[in-house]
């Protein structure tokens, strides 16, 4: 009797379940892993509308979180050659490839060169895979900054900068040729911590000496054979041999390109009808209907433009009462103070709510990144995070030279003795620049209050000791008690999930990242009923000159990095013309390449 029950409760079972496939996850990375989701137009001219979504970091951490959870994901399988990973990115998902790790499954990472990135990387995984002629670039971190004076002379555009902080040496690039003894000073420290860093965290994940890793670095190069033998890599394989080797292991399993992340290839359009049911599902509501932790990103420079929609989002999650945390992730070297002002006030009004504002630092989150920051109840940073840039900069770009290129004179008149300060055709004269330094004074002042009101006594020291502009690691954040915790955007929602009592799988990117041509079809934000006043955008004569003087065909002309270093003076300009008073840290570029 007890046996016949037994093979009536097997009978019983699901068939689907005993048959399921084991998973073998895989994540071929390629382009910009974005923060955001939203694709941006160039400033250099053309409209290029690309048909998929971009991969966000929030796609790929939820992913990487539930393969490490799911018994049948058996292995993770990752290519990220093709890949633009910042620093941050790549450390946190670092973190996620070892909680799969330390799951019990495996970690197979496939590189055709050996850098800093790819070692990085590859230290997380127990079966690290080099192409036996590959590149080993493991060399170290070499950094170059651009400075534009000879440019903008060109332009006939005088940049008129004024800094509170020794160590704030944003607009340095703009009228010098060079960096000042605090900027030199500044990156040499900040190069340094961050290398040793990438030293430490490869030494560990590999289990070989940081001594023995230092002096491979300072080979300058050496073979695929080389970097096996010390221990750097696991085997040596092309690509074919190592997806035999993967299949082998796994044999029977099922190996999913698209494990947990959203479907990126945007609306199939095939006629007509197909535009008009994007057009109609775009005016659907997608109000949740269960509670959830929101994440909502802002990257890049800080302007009245860019913190609209982000400002507005935040203004409507506070009337939604299913959102029972925020989560702001940063990635933002500032810009704009009032801009700056006017979205910590945004993030103020949230924190007013009662609901915990979590922030999780991204690649960088200085000056105004810092700024917005300074208001969580928890912030999370990178090692590797840049933040801090605690000053003022005062800067006005004059146009007359400019003009006189283009045989426009002017003449003007004025009532008031400082009317003409912000005239785009002369530099500041010496009573202009000690009013707009006063101004900048009381900015820097508000900026301090705002740390001390947000971080209280959780900073470890005197304010003004860390200010001046001075830039840090997230690592010496940390110690500053600038930050709380050392982690990333997986952190930062364990963290307003254990805050808030919801489900940390139970989050929402918004808003939802769509498609270029979805966006063409999307529904324009409405203004909250209490939004009396929107916030516009100011376009910039400065970049609008330069572009006009170099023309397209000069642009077009310039190697890559350069095309994109203009493309990104060019946004900054455009998140001066806001305000003369800037919160922004000087560029750093970290090369992991």
């Amino acid at each position: 009797m007890k046996t016949t029950i037994a093979l009536c409760l097997l009978a019983a079972l699901p068939l689907a379940a005993a048959e399921e496939k084991p998973v073998v996850a895989i994540y071929d990375l390629e382009g910009t892993i974005s923060e955001s989701g939203r694709s941006e137009a160039s400033l250099l001219g053309g409209l290029e509308i690309e048909p998929n979504r971009p991969l966000t970091l929030f796609d790929l951490t939820r992913s990487l979180k539930k393969a490490a959870a799911d018994p049948k994901v058996k292995a993770v399988v990752v290519d990220a050659d093709d890949a633009q990973l910042g620093l941050s990115q790549i450390q946190e998902l670092r973190r996620r490839l070892q909680a799969v790790r330390a799951a019990g499954k495996d970690v197979w990472l496939y590189t055709d060169s050996l850098s800093n990135g790819t070692a990085l990387l590859g230290s997380a995984a127990n079966h690290f895979t080099l192409m036996p002629e590959g590149d080993v670039s493991l060399s170290g971190i070499y950094s170059e900054s651009m400075y534009f004076k000879g440019l903008l002379d060109k332009a006939g555009v005088v940049a008129d900068v004024i800094h509170i902080g020794d160590f704030k040496s944003f607009g340095e690039e703009y009228y010098r040729t060079g960096p000042s003894e605090f900027a030199k000073q500044q990156k040499e420290e900040l190069i340094g911590g961050i290398f040793d860093q990438l030293v430490a965290e490869v030494s560990e994940g590999r289990k070989v000496p940081a001594e023995k890793l230092r002096s491979l670095v300072d080979l300058g190069t050496f073979t695929a054979q080389q970097a096996k033998d010390a221990g750097l890599v696991d085997d040596l394989k092309h690509r074919t041999d190592f997806a035999t080797a993967v299949k082998a292991a796994y044999e029977g399993a099922k190996f999913d390109r698209k494990y947990e992340l959203p479907d990126l290839d945007g609306p199939e359009i095939s006629g007509m009808l197909d535009v008009f049911r994007l057009m109609f599902e775009s005016d659907k509501s997608k109000s949740a209907k269960t509670d959830y932790i929101a994440v909502v990103p802002f990257e890049g420079e800080i302007s009245s433009e860019s913190i609209a929609p982000v400002r507005a989002q935040i203004l409507k999650l506070i009337k939604d009462q299913h959102a029972k945390a925020l989560v702001l992730r940063v990635d933002s070297p500032g810009g704009s103070a009032l801009a700056s002002e006017v979205l910590w006030e945004a993030t103020d009004e949230w924190k007013a709510s009662g609901r915990p504002f979590v922030v999780s630092m991204g690649g960088v989150a200085a000056s105004g990144g810092y700024y917005i920051s300074s208001g969580g109840n928890r912030i999370f940073a990178e090692e590797g995070t840049i933040t801090g840039s605690i000053g003022v900069v005062g800067m006005k770009l004059v146009l007359g030279g400019a003009m006189e290129k283009l045989g426009i004179t002017t003449d003007a008149t004025q009532r008031g003795k400082n009317a003409g300060a912000q005239s785009m055709f002369h530099p500041f004269t010496e009573d202009e620049a000690k009013l707009v330094r006063e101004s900048m004074l009381q900015v820097y002042g508000t900026f301090k209050k705002r740390i001390e009101a947000g971080r209280g006594t959780r900073l470890k020291g005197e304010l003004e000791g860390m200010a001046g502009g001075r830039v840090y690691t997230g690592k010496r954040a940390l110690e500053l008690g600038l930050v709380d915790e050392l982690g990333g955007l997986g952190e930062a929602v364990a963290f307003a999930a254990s805050k808030c009592g919801v489900d940390a799988d139970a989050i929402k990117l918004v808003p939802e990242p769509k498609s270029a041509l979805e966006g063409i079809f999307a529904q324009p934000e409405k203004p909250a009923d209490d939004d009396i006043v929107k916030m516009g955008r100011v376009i910039s004569p400065v970049s609008e000159a330069i572009k006009a003087t170099l023309g397209d065909a000069k642009l077009a002309a310039l190697p890559k990095p350069a095309r994109e270093a203009v493309s990104h003076v060019l946004k900054r300009i455009e998140s001066c013309s806001d305000s003369a008073i800037q919160l922004i840290g000087s560029d750093i570029s970290i090369p992991l390449k």
